[in-house]
């Protein structure tokens, strides 16, 4: 992986392929390998003509680790979106988030619209606008020293997820705490962009994906039929949705 200095704070990407550009952006607790190498969009995208660029947010991966809940609103890390494509001469991409990367995204949009060609939100619907809850759970469950403590059975969840990727656990705890930046339906009505909203069938995250392509001005919904929040990712219906959405609108 590479790495560069976004005010101070070294984050972690990788690239590859040619042509139009399109960043990557994933989800709390997983990392840019996970999220995107894993489940095979580098390939397939690379595959379709398009330079890749995905990075490992801040808190996450091979980036750096900090403890600070200043440092982590989305609305932050979003600058780490910025300064990444500043940091590789990239005037204009396609940007693609997953759950949290879908809320990054979104403020990415919204505070640089002139940055972002089209936007792909994956895993959230009006969640985006509703907030999902339980950012306390999960990170009590983060900071348990015993994991067999923990009740919450999503809190179970995201810290075997995080214990299996070696993460760093109070990294992830103070992110998860301080990440939820709120995004009004005025918000959402404010990105002009065209935008490609897609959601498992049986996400029980990510809310009612046509619900915020309703407040889209551009907005497209693709459901993902029988996948949940974590397995809709690579899924191959998914990947198909986002070569034809990319495809029909206008390029960078």
């Amino acid at each position: 992986m590479e790495r560069f200095s976004s005010d101070g704070v070294e984050i972690a990407f990788r690239q590859a392929g040619e042509g139009h550009p399109i960043m990557l952006v994933h989800g709390f607790a997983s990392n840019s390998s996970i999220n995107w190498v894993g489940p095979g969009w580098f390939d397939t995208l690379t595959d379709a003509g398009y330079r890749v660029i995905a990075l490992d947010n801040r808190g996450h991966g091979a980036s750096e680790k900090l403890y600070d809940p200043a440092a982590y609103p989305a609305r932050v890390m979003a600058q780490d979106v910025r300064r990444l494509l500043d940091h590789l001469d990239i005037e204009r991409a396609a940007v693609m988030g997953y759950s949290m990367g879908a809320r990054i995204s979104a403020f990415f949009s919204m505070d640089a619209p002139e940055r972002v060609s089209r936007v792909l939100f994956g895993g959230l619907g009006i969640n985006m606008v509703r907030g999902i809850g339980g950012s306390e759970e999960i990170a009590d469950a983060l900071r348990a020293s015993d994991p067999s403590t923990i009740v919450s059975q999503t809190g179970k969840t995201f810290r075997a997820f995080a214990d299996q990727t070696g993460s760093d656990l109070e990294a992830l705890a103070t992110c998860i705490l301080a990440s939820r930046d709120p995004i009004s339906e005025a918000d959402v009505r404010s990105i002009a962009q065209p935008a490609l909203v897609s959601i498992g069938t049986r996400d029980v995250v990510a809310g009612e994906g046509q619900a915020l392509v309703d407040l889209l001005p551009h907005g497209r919904f693709v459901p993902l039929d029988r996948r949940d929040h974590m397995n809709a990712v690579g899924d191959k219906a998914h990947k198909d949705a986002v070569l034809a959405f990319l495809a029909e609108t206008s390029s960078p």
